[in-house]
């Protein structure tokens, strides 16, 4: 599933609705194929997919207990019980002809898209919040209420006639809303995407995108005509396109709860490991065989990395190279001799020359693996100083790339406050008077006042490190199972 930006969602919406006037503006093309049975068949198979993927979200969901998995849950469960009354309304099959197969086909996608966007929202989003709070009973209530309202209007089907669905202004405050509902989504899940590039993210955004040309093509399409069948086609791949993306994830991760828990993970650990490739997990492995206070020292610096590059407002896609870099920022430490890694006391010129190496060396090493630049030049430079004193390139200024400036303030920060064996850990004032101390000379001065700023804010930036992962070594859950770690 290729995808470049955001061009390939848009042209995702836009070719099917060039295909749609395309075919209504030539009236021999644009025939009438009115089969009821066939129309049944489809919607069923509609419907019949996204209940298989409603029930292996659902198992995720309710082993994670987590709200916005449900959300994803319930955005299908309403596309199946909704569309599956659509069809089985097909005028001319069972019943006669209805404003309900209209009705129930409109209520799938919008239904469908609340749930979508519910499930694009951050967790402490108030209206989630709330919603948090009936999260035991969502997903049955909903699913019981929908089958209620589908039975009833199989029963009564011109029930549904007192909400004029298809008569504006309503048709129109449906039909905007549920466009905006969707755009929103999209954006938010391709933002997501630009930083964890999870396959399952970016099938939620192509379905997404589908739904919305779906809902065009069925407020302006004419029943039966073939142009109106191509929305039906649409909800067809939206469900295809979500099974793969749920199998493709489910490959990386081996297991479905962690595939689903993996897209909506608010948990700073779990956010660095999930978005790391396996070449990066390899070198932290062989990372903590040579120091464990070296992985433990990389993963305290990345998260507090990230931290300070969301103060800076960094893109995703930097913050994505971010992790991935700091991770193994120290890497090149793995061709240090133990005895100079290690020693208690001070370290003599040539020792120090060879610690020296450790930023070349890691990056020759990660070049040879295909890291991309921006992970490259966090090896490389986060230890030269802001005013050329540093090393191995001597960079001065600006001209040191800005992700390795961030890593370096981390780098020394994790350093200050952890214990060592030739010396006691300083406090958190003491690190962030040191750090001020040697702005404009070591560090760079707007990431030494953002990372203050933030720290003062919100303590848990540099609280919760401390507080999850012991000096010296990673948590076990932190890795992916099977590892040596």
């Amino acid at each position: 599933m290729r995808f470049h930006g955001f061009v390939g969602p848009l042209l995702a919406i836009v070719l099917p609705l060039l295909v749609f006037e395309f075919m209504k503006s030539w009236s021999q093309l644009d025939v009438e194929l009115k089969s009821p049975h066939g129309h049944f068949y489809i919607v069923s198979v509609v419907a019949l997919l996204s209940v298989v993927i409603a029930v292996l979200v659902g198992i995720a969901g309710s082993r994670l207990r987590n709200i916005e998995v449900s959300f994803l849950a319930l955005a299908f469960i309403s596309l199946a019980e909704m569309f599956a009354l659509h069809g089985f309304s097909t005028p001319g099959f069972v019943m006669h002809s209805t404003v309900l197969p209209a009705v129930a086909a409109q209520l799938s996608v919008l239904l469908a898209s609340i749930w979508l966007w519910l499930s694009s929202l951050s967790s402490d989003n108030p209206l989630v919040v709330r919603l948090s709070q009936y999260k035991d009973w969502l997903v049955p209530v909903w699913t019981v209420a929908l089958g209620v309202f589908a039975l009833a209007g199989i029963l009564f089907p011109d029930i549904v006639s007192v909400v004029p669905w298809n008569r504006n202004p309503l048709k129109a405050i449906v039909t905007i809303g549920t466009l905006a509902l969707n755009l929103v989504t999209m954006y938010r899940y391709y933002q997501s995407y630009r930083y964890s590039r999870f396959p399952l993210q970016a099938s939620i955004i192509y379905s997404t995108g589908w739904l919305f040309a779906a809902q065009m093509i069925m407020v302006s399409g004419q029943v039966w005509m073939l142009s109106w069948w191509l929305y039906h086609y649409l909800l067809l791949g939206s469900m295809i396109v979500m099974l793969i993306g749920l199998f493709l994830q489910y490959a990386s991760k081996k297991s479905i709860v962690d595939a689903v828990k993996a897209l909506f993970t608010n948990d700073p650990i779990e956010r660095i490991t999930n978005s790391i490739s396996p070449s990066v997990k390899a070198l932290i492995v062989a990372t903590e065989t040579k120091d464990p206070y070296t992985a433990g020292h990389n993963f305290r610096v990345t998260m507090y990395a990230l931290r300070l590059a969301e103060e800076l407002q960094l893109e995703p896609e930097q913050l994505r190279a971010l992790a991935q870099g700091a991770i193994v920022h120290d890497v090149g430490k793995i061709y240090v001799p133990d005895a100079i890694l290690n020693k208690p006391g001070r370290l003599s010129a040539e020792e120090r020359a060879a610690i020296e190496q450790h930023p070349a060396k890691g990056y020759e090493m990660c070049r040879g693996l295909g890291f991309m630049k921006e992970e490259l030049d966090i090896i490389r430079h986060h230890h030269e100083r802001w005013d050329g004193s540093g090393y191995p390139d001597r960079l001065v200024g600006e001209r040191i790339p800005l992700l390795a400036r961030i890593v370096a303030v981390a780098d020394v920060y994790d350093a200050l406050t952890s214990n060592r064996s030739y010396r006691q850990a300083r406090s958190h004032l003491e690190a962030i008077a040191f750090l001020n101390d040697q702005k404009g000379t070591h560090f760079d001065p707007a990431c030494v006042d953002a990372w203050t700023r933030l720290c003062e804010r919100d303590p848990q930036a540099y609280q919760y490190p401390a507080l999850m992962i012991q000096a010296g070594g990673m948590p076990a859950s932190a890795m992916p199972s099977g590892s040596a770690v």
